[in-house]
């Protein structure tokens, strides 16, 4: 059981406004926000170069901190500025020819969509969107239907930035594998919240960031692949910190996960998310997990107790993020009535996840986001002030 008190005392601002909108750029915690402040200011007294130096091990060491995170080697982790661009460093280098496919969820992120349709484009593929079960989650039942030896590649989001669904990962890898299809896992939302380890799930790929809910900083991100998938994928973007330059017309690749990692970065961000991940495996993932899902749900419960609001959340397995909407009143006033109240929450627009927002019929949705730090008279506050406010006491939405 995570010790609230003490997790609060290391976040000041959750004391300032109730803040729940940890899916959208989480607040760091104290170790975190030490780690980058002091380093920035270790750089500004000797160099970056030398400041770097002296922190070279505990860098290095950030492989071994996000492989125990993510169940896998320290050799199958490497770093990047965000999760965009860990997902697109790790689609783009996926070989794809005329007519091979890729499928993806109706869940898909916009940046992801856009990157593949661009990709598929250019190679001759096609984008195939499998459909989801009744409950809103990826259809395994669908996807077994429509794998054939032309796919090379499932983009499977593990949880969606505009509902609370959580999609099925073991059975999806299981099927996907059987036509020798790699599959690379979303988990930008996942990890932070949930128990995400390749060990477990079996994926080949996974991409994630540090500002969410892993409570790192912005400018942060990560992936990781496994050994068997390393040699499927032909890198675009390298340099010469994932390959050596070993004569003037050729250069060797890393036959690691490190030949997606370039080598300019920013070094304080870097070890910031380091001290963020280390901060929730000293926590424990498992009960990061239980407190994330207790706080969601009392407040996925309250929102449905409050006439006119209708909870979006779909999926039979739910997680942290809770998204709806208020009769007649349109979700970024909401979200701006809200912030002027003293609760931060974000919107999530069609554009976000275009294919589950149009079958829905959803223009846009509130989205909340509470994590472990957020009381339970948090939520009870943030629920009684919307409450007033739809009742036109705290503010006009209408």
């Amino acid at each position: 059981m995570i010790d609230i008190e003490a997790a609060r005392a290391d976040t000041p601002g959750c004391r300032e406004r109730i803040f729940l909108d940890s899916a959208g750029s989480s607040l760091p915690p104290a170790p975190v926000l030490d780690e980058v402040i002091a380093h920035l200011r270790r750089e500004a007294r000797i160099g970056g170069y030398r400041a770097y130096a002296e922190r070279a091990e505990d860098v290095e060491a950030g492989h071994t901190v996000f492989a125990d995170l993510l169940g896998c080697a320290p050799d199958e982790v490497a770093f990047t500025d965000s999760a965009t661009r860990s997902w697109l460093t790790l689609a783009g280098s996926v070989p794809l020819g005329a007519g091979d496919r890729v499928l993806v969820t109706e869940a898909e992120y916009g940046a992801n969509a856009v990157a593949l349709l661009r990709l598929a484009e250019r190679a001759g593929a096609s984008v195939e969107v499998v459909p989801s079960d009744s409950a809103g989650a990826m259809s395994v039942e669908a996807l077994r239907g429509m794998l054939d030896e032309r796919v090379k590649l499932l983009s499977l989001v593990h949880v969606p930035t505009n509902s609370g669904l959580t999609n099925p990962v073991r059975e999806t890898v299981k099927a996907a594998h059987e036509v020798d299809a790699l599959v690379l896992l979303d988990a930008c939302q996942s990890v932070g919240q949930l128990p995400v380890r390749m060990d477990d799930l079996g994926v080949d790929m996974l991409s994630g960031t540090g500002r969410k809910w892993l409570r790192g900083p912005r400018g942060t991100g990560f992936l990781a692949v496994r050994r068997s998938a390393v040699e499927r994928l032909r890198p675009l973007l390298v340099d010469h910190s994932g390959a050596e330059w070993d004569s003037a017309t050729t250069y060797r690749l890393r036959e690691d996960a490190r030949v997606h990692q370039l080598w300019e970065y920013g070094v304080a961000e870097r070890l910031g998310l380091i001290a963020a991940a280390r901060y929730a495996l000293d926590l424990g993932v498992e009960a990061i997990a239980a407190a994330v899902a207790d706080r969601a749900g009392r407040l996925r419960r309250g929102l449905a107790g409050i006439a006119g609001v209708e909870v979006t959340d779909i999926g039979a397995e739910h997680n942290g993020i809770v998204t709806f909407t208020c009769a007649g009143a349109e979700p970024r006033r909401v979200a701006a009535a809200l912030w002027d109240a003293g609760a931060a929450v974000t919107v999530s627009p069609r554009a976000s996840t275009r294919f589950d927002m149009e079958r829905r019929g959803l223009e846009a949705v509130v989205r909340a986001s509470p994590h472990y730090f957020v009381s339970h008279d948090d939520i009870d506050r943030a629920l009684e002030t919307l409450a007033a406010i739809l009742r036109g006491e705290r503010g006009g939405v209408r």
